[in-house]
């Protein structure tokens, strides 16, 4: 499990999970916050949240998971209240169960959801939850792929209560966000620099910028990628 929750974070993450009621996202929450599972876990009524602090490298993150209400007559009472909650998130689990297609074609729905409230440049993990239920299957793995693949999304299958990569669900999130969080840093730091030198360079100049050594070698086009 992460570090304690009064210890001193280098970040603060705002998640959310989204999905169709009863596909499992409050017992994933539990599952990576707590470690816990309940099999009589009731419906979320408007939004809850969780903490949980993640090292990664040698820094630490505080990611703050919220969990909202996957119901239609909750999710339209509560929209307004749960709007505000998606603004500032810089990552999503997107849940469907995979023993009910109609959960997985509405991820479609929940997807335009996100993207409306939330900005482009957030980190998504399509979440096929509930992968112990082998025999009640109607989703296969690889149309969670290529829906993923088609949408620029993350893909991993998940079992709550079997504890099966919950937690690499969550830390591939997290990871991803420190990622960009990271490369949007740089691209300050650049432009600041170029700035800074067109000032200075008027007379012929040059500038040496240093990159720093945490920022991966691969290289973006833009701050924000996936």
């Amino acid at each position: 499990m992460g570090d304690s929750y009064d210890e001193e974070c280098d970040y603060l993450f705002k998640a959310v999970m989204i999905g169709d009621s009863a596909v499992g996202k409050s017992n994933l929450l539990s599952r990576f916050a707590r470690d816990e599972f309940r099999l009589d876990s009731k419906p979320t009524i408007g939004v809850e949240f969780a903490y949980r602090n993640i090292r990664v490298g040698d820094k630490l993150i505080k990611a703050q998971i919220w969990d909202t209400a996957g119901q239609e007559r909750y999710a339209y009472r509560f929209r307004a209240i749960t709007s505000s909650y998606y603004r500032g998130a810089l990552g999503a689990l997107l849940v469907y169960d995979i023993t009910r297609r109609a959960t997985f074609e509405n991820t479609k729905k929940w997807l335009r959801e996100l993207r409306e409230f939330c900005s482009s440049c957030m980190a998504i993990v399509l979440v096929g939850n509930k992968s112990d239920l082998t025999h009640s299957r109607e989703v296969n793995e690889e149309e969670g792929k290529i829906l993923a693949e088609t949408e620029g999304l993350y893909f991993m299958e998940t079992s709550a209560m079997q504890n099966l990569n919950v937690e690499d669900a969550f830390l591939q999130m997290i990871n991803q966000i420190h990622q960009t969080t990271i490369q949007k840093s740089l691209c300050a730091k650049m432009n600041d620099k170029t700035a800074t030198s067109n000032c200075n360079n008027l007379g012929g100049g040059k500038e040496i910028i240093n990159i720093d050594h945490e920022v991966t070698a691969t290289k973006q086009s833009s701050c924000c990628y996936k």
